[in-house]
């Protein structure tokens, strides 16, 4: 009988152990996914046969993270650092694996697209023609004879911008002397804001010539990285002015077209990895030779037309106005928008 007895007991101590247990492996799950999460989050030290000496070379020029080696070439990574080309490869393609380089469905790419941000111009004509204003991960090229408002609408997006994300920053690259405070000064009163503040959150920087215009854009990554500015605009006025002046002739043309290439891509680079907006002007020239329609042609040629993401082409309208005409975009028709540059920013027809 109390063998009898002791049997329930002992079925029931066991029972309540494995009642015990069961929380236990409950608990482990989530450490084995935080244990995933940290082999995925791998910083440039995790490379293999990548010393502090090499580290430290590749952070000078801009590689900060795994991304910006992984969508580098062996050249520039053998310009930046002095290596071989083989070491070169493996490092990329080290940095490659950890990304996780690959395809992704469309519905992963519409998902991503719902981080994209819209920057406005102030004229609902021009929002409307852009789906909303300006967009980031992406170069908008605008081009136009003198005059017509190319500057102008760069200065209204650094306000415009700061107005829409009090905390954001904007880099103004120079490359003719166009950049004006007392501007600023005159659009932040149109729209109630402190422009002493706005000031100080606008980077600006002259550039002398196409490779100090074309290091100027590469330290943009380093205002975002290494000084923390959370940049939503890059403002490049002009694109290729320098280019334009220091080739010249057809002797040179097929150097300065590479150029323009390479510097395109770095902008686009810089916009898709900080998902800013780039926004450049650009020059034209007249074909003597036209007879009918519009003479004027943008800079740059086929390289700048395919590097751009959105391409306007702004006029000078009626009685003063500014007819902005988007020319070439991914997802957007071809239209036309009208209005008035005031002192206060732009105004609808």
């Amino acid at each position: 009988m109390k063998q009898v007895l002791m049997e329930p007991e002992v079925v029931e101590k066991k029972e309540k152990s494995i009642e015990k247990t069961v929380p236990v492996e409950k608990t482990v799950k989530p450490k084995v996914k935080e244990e995933d999460k940290t082999i995925k989050e791998k910083t440039l030290n995790d490379l293999p046969g990548v010393g502090p000496a090499t580290i430290e070379k590749l952070e000078a020029v801009g590689y900060n993270d795994l991304m910006s080696v992984g969508v580098a070439t062996p050249g520039e990574i053998i310009d930046a650092t002095g290596m071989t080309e083989a070491a070169a490869k493996k490092i990329i393609a080290s940095a490659r694996a950890s990304l996780d380089m690959g395809f992704e469905s469309g519905e992963e790419v519409l998902k991503k697209r719902d981080q994209v941000v819209k920057l406005s111009t102030g004229s609902k004509n021009f929002d409307s023609l852009m789906d909303g204003g300006f967009e980031s991960a992406a170069i908008t090229e605008c081009f136009g004879e003198y005059g017509s408002g190319k500057t102008q609408v760069g200065h209204i997006l650094a306000v415009n911008c700061l107005k829409q994300y009090p905390n954001s920053a904007v880099v103004y690259i120079d490359t003719e002397n166009t950049f004006r405070p007392e501007r600023i000064e005159q659009l932040c009163k149109g729209l109630d804001l402190d422009a002493s503040e706005a000031l100080k959150n606008i980077k600006v920087a002259r550039a002398y010539n196409t490779d100090h215009q074309m290091l100027l854009a590469e330290k943009v990554d380093d205002l975002i990285k290494k000084q923390g500015l959370d940049v939503k605009l890059v403002i490049m006025d002009s694109l290729t002015a320098h280019f334009r002046a220091e080739f010249i002739g057809r002797g040179t043309l097929a150097e300065r077209q590479q150029k323009i290439n390479r510097h395109m891509r770095d902008l686009a680079k810089l916009a898709h990895m900080n998902n800013l907006c780039v926004y450049v002007t650009n020059q034209v020239m007249a074909k003597p030779d036209m007879f009918f329609g519009d003479p004027t042609t943008a800079i740059g040629g086929h390289i700048v037309g395919h590097a751009s993401t959105f391409r306007l082409y702004l006029r000078k309208g009626k009685k003063g106005s500014r007819v902005a005409k988007l020319v070439d975009s991914p997802n957007l028709p071809e239209g036309e928008a009208s209005f008035y540059v005031e002192t206060s920013g732009l105004k609808d027809i």
